[in-house]
């Protein structure tokens, strides 16, 4: 991969993208190693369950109010989404999040490792722990 070297970017004011789960995504930095995106899940949204194939992500919530439910087989939880948070989603978890704020969107950093690979990456999984909005 031939990317240029010392990148720099201000965040877009308007979504590059929509996540496979359903979220509205600004692109940022794309290296050799990994990636970094902004993820907006406005009031009421509520993301299809999905896993990544093979990608590894950590979030760092800077807005807002959500919930994250993770499933790894051996382990299943609920997280609060508060700024501030931090959660880590490793390949083949099954995830699903949702903004749970009245009146304000949820936001928060996402870093994968390596850099998002392209659309087959994400696969849906049977359930989740809430029922989409998207």
């Amino acid at each position: 991969m031939d990317l240029p070297a010392m990148q720099e970017i201000v965040l877009p004011k308007e979504p590059d993208t929509i996540s496979a789960p359903g979220s509205l995504v600004r692109l940022l930095l794309r290296g050799a190693r990994g990636g970094m995106i902004q993820s907006t899940v406005p009031v009421g949204r509520t993301s299809r369950p999905i896993a990544h194939r093979s990608v590894y992500e950590i979030w760092y919530v800077l807005e807002g109010a959500g919930e994250l439910w993770r499933s790894n087989g051996a382990q299943e939880k609920i997280t609060a989404l508060t700024p501030g948070t931090s959660i880590d989603l490793e390949p083949g978890t099954a995830f699903q999040f949702r903004n749970v704020s009245p009146d304000a969107d949820l936001k928060f950093i996402c870093v994968t490792m390596p850099a998002w690979p392209g659309e087959d990456e994400a696969v849906p999984v049977p359930r989740g722990a809430w029922e989409p909005s998207v």
